[in-house]
């Protein structure tokens, strides 16, 4: 059993269990026929341990039993079932978790950010309740809204059979080996409505208890690794592993509250009895549940939540206020995300005080130069924090943060270290103020500040702060393609001092890659090196790479704000490396699609000299940065110059981007949102919210025939051109 609750009462209640365990005439019973009274008994103490909260059993009893279950399934294999209790936690690891489609959505809640809120929405909900005529006798259930991670739970005729996450409300993630490990989600349901129906899901959140939470992070910091944020992140994290023996050592729990189908004709007809009816069945239920009719009593439940939110055993974040009828919630119905008969009343965020000790720069993986605060440690709705970001030099002057200071910080939304602002009235004259730096700390190369922006950049090629990002990004696919460079390899290229930008890909030796250490290690306990084979492959990568377009190189560059689309754009009308180098600021802007931003960007990156000596490197290792005779589009073919498309649903013939080049390749445009400018919308299978725009734009709407008809010809049809409608 789990250490979250007191340990069994070890008096006589434990009486007739022990004399189970011991009896002499079960010693020769029939091993199925002992295997299944085993089975009901530790079902039987599971249930009345998390269900009822009044245990029989001390866990020495229980372990007894079920190791002379254990004992009786490794003698008679045959013997074992899925839900039995021995097979809590799996021995076999998963490699994926299968995507499962859940009975119904599973719909977040909309928040309610203070009373003001709250009330408006009892305004709404007693507003449509009268118009249903379905308002007499309205009353809320109050339920405490648990810090953990959501999960569905499928039972069929009593036994679990699967138990999801909530991915993104329609579809999961099957995480039934783990979630059997969770010592109080019943394997199997105790007798009753439940139990006879042929189908049922279940909802609810698993968390980690705050003593658990301690304890993980405790065995994280010993281990060196890197602490869980909060408890929510680690009851998710922990519901994901691919061990399920993972999952079972921390010690995770439940608590269930709603069904999927609360239509169900054999289901009680307010949350209130639904709830006493999954207790009854052996589910785990919050006991902190209360039903309501006035919202000043509602009011008051939020406010008692509070208060004691530290006083509970797990982490909460709020309260869940809800319709308590199930037929009026039904009557209420759904907007696109959520319930409109439930709200989740968000507490305020936690604030402490501390001391801010000093401010840090923090290169991002773009070039941003982010202050970052550190201030004393101080423990914060769960977790000690020692740093948050102060995001620009903008914001500490908003906020009139001075070094020395003692702040306000808090978690923004229970989750991301933040500084409220000072406390000016402690201030001792030994303050001082901070001066963002004019140079790099990682490279120090002079930082650049674009027009629009508030954030200083470093735009040097050569910074290590963002060599694997800006080095991941150039053999990418989309880039210089260059495949076998991944995240490993380049971190090992750069640990070995062979890597430092895009254009040392260039220069190296067979011999260096062939002897490349991986930092792993064999069975045998020798090194892992990259090999001859691979080295091969690589360098064959490296130089095909060479003849990739000028605008996928460029893109490769890592510009800021210059995308695939951007980049062609930039090389269709700068046809040379050179010429796009020497363009003024009047002569980028002169390109459609082309903002201050980008002009700002890419005039920054071409002045810097570390960037110029790269790419020089990069011209005469013999890469294509021109638009030669052979990449250059053959003007005859672009018939389609001018127009303007969209592309939106399901195409079954072609790719969206095989689309998109072809349309490309005969001169057209094409964007991501219509307008009065866009020529046509191609609409394929299941088109959405760009088609009803179309329509309600008057924009012409082609089918996948006359896509077809545009790519093979170059031609628009004439109907399409007569008609709103292909």
């Amino acid at each position: 059993m789990t250490a979250s609750k007191n340990n069994h009462d070890s008096t006589g209640a434990d009486n007739s269990a022990s004399s189970t365990s011991s009896n002499a005439s079960h010693k020769h019973a029939v091993p199925a026929q002992r295997a299944e009274e085993l089975r009901r008994a530790l079902e039987q103490a599971s249930y009345e341990y998390y269900a009822l909260d009044t245990p029989t059993l001390s866990d020495d009893t229980y372990d007894s039993l079920l190791r002379e279950l254990e004992a009786i399934e490794v003698a008679h294999p045959e013997l074992i079932t899925a839900n039995s209790p021995t097979q809590r936690v799996g021995t076999t690891p998963s490699d994926a978790f299968a995507s499962v489609a859940h009975a119904a959505r599973m719909y977040s809640l909309d928040n309610a950010m203070d009373s003001d809120e709250l009330d408006a929405w009892l305004d709404r909900v007693e507003s449509v309740s009268r118009k249903l005529g379905m308002s007499a006798g309205l009353h809320y259930n109050c339920e405490l809204k648990i810090d953990g991670s959501s999960i569905a739970l499928s039972y069929q005729y009593g036994e679990l059979v699967r138990a999801a996450t909530r991915g993104d409300g329609r579809t999961g993630e099957d995480i039934t080996a783990n979630a059997r490990t969770v010592r109080d989600i019943p394997l199997r349901l105790q007798e009753g409505t439940l139990a006879s129906l042929p189908e049922l899901e279940v909802r609810g959140e698993i968390y980690l208890p705050k003593t658990h939470f301690e304890q993980l992070n405790q065995l994280a910091d010993a281990a060196g690794e890197k602490p869980f944020a909060n408890p929510r992140n680690a009851a998710a994290g922990s519901l994901r592993q691919k061990d399920p023996a993972i999952t079972a050592g921390r010690e995770l729990a439940s608590f269930i509250y709603a069904p999927a189908d609360k239509t169900h004709e054999d289901l009680p007809p307010t949350q209130h009895a639904f709830l006493d009816t999954l207790r009854q069945a052996g589910f785990h239920v919050n006991p902190d549940v209360e039903v309501k009719s006035s919202r000043a009593d509602i009011h008051a439940f939020c406010q008692e939540a509070l208060e004691r939110r530290h006083d509970l055993p797990y982490e909460i974040d709020g309260v869940v206020v809800k319709v308590d009828s199930f037929e009026l919630q039904e009557a209420l119905g759904y907007t696109a995300k959520a319930p409109r008969w439930a709200i989740a009343f968000k507490f305020p965020p936690e604030e402490k005080t501390t001391v801010l000790r000093e401010i840090r720069i923090q290169v991002g993986r773009t070039g941003s130069l982010t202050p970052v605060a550190e201030f004393d440690p101080v423990l914060v709705a769960g977790s000690t924090i020692a740093r948050a970001t102060l995001h620009n030099e903008d914001e500490i002057a908003r906020k009139g943060i001075l070094v020395g200071d003692t702040v306000v910080v808090r978690k923004a939304g229970d989750v991301i270290p933040e500084v409220v602002g000072p406390i000016e009235s402690l201030r001792d004259g030994t303050e001082t103020a901070f001066i963002m730096p004019t140079h790099c700390p990682s490279c120090g190369s002079a930082v650049q500040r674009i027009p629009g922006e508030v954030a200083l950049r470093c735009e040097n090629i050569n910074c290590e702060a963002q060599a694997v990002e800006r080095l991941l990004h150039w053999v990418s696919r989309g880039a210089a393609d260059i495949e076998g460079l991944g995240a490993e390899t380049i971190n090992a290229l750069i640990a070995a001092g062979l890597l430092h930008n895009v254009a040392d890909f260039y220069t190296l030796s067979f011999e260096q890659l062939r002897d490349l250490p991986l930092g792993r290690k064999k069975q045998d306990g020798s090194e892992t090196v990259f090999g001859e084979v691979m080295a091969a492959k690589v360098l064959a990568n490296i130089e095909v790479s060479k003849r990739q377009s000028f605008a996928r190189l460029l893109f490769g560059l890592g510009i800021r704000h210059v995308g695939t689309t951007i980049s062609e754009l930039l090389t269709e009308r700068f046809t040379t490396l050179d010429a796009l180098m020497a363009a003024s600021e009047e002569d980028l802007t002169c390109i459609d699609g082309v903002g201050p931003q980008i002009v700002g960007s890419v005039r920054n990156f071409f002045a810097l000299p570390q960037n110029q000596a790269v790419l020089q490197r990069l011209v005469a290792a013999g890469l294509n940065f021109e638009n030669s005779e052979v990449d250059a589009l053959d003007r005859s073919m672009q018939t389609l110059t001018g127009l303007t498309f969209v592309l939106t649903g399901a195409l079954s013939e072609l790719t969206r981007t095989e689309a998109t080049a072809q349309l490309k390749a005969r001169g057209a445009k094409v964007t991501g949102s219509v307008s009065k400018k866009t020529s046509y919308v191609v609409a394929g299978a299941d088109a959405g919210s760009k088609y009803d725009k179309a329509l309600s734009l008057g924009v012409p709407v082609l089918d996948e025939t006359a896509l077809q008809y545009i790519v093979e010809t170059g031609k628009i049809p004439d109907a399409a051109q007569s008609e709103d409608a292909f």
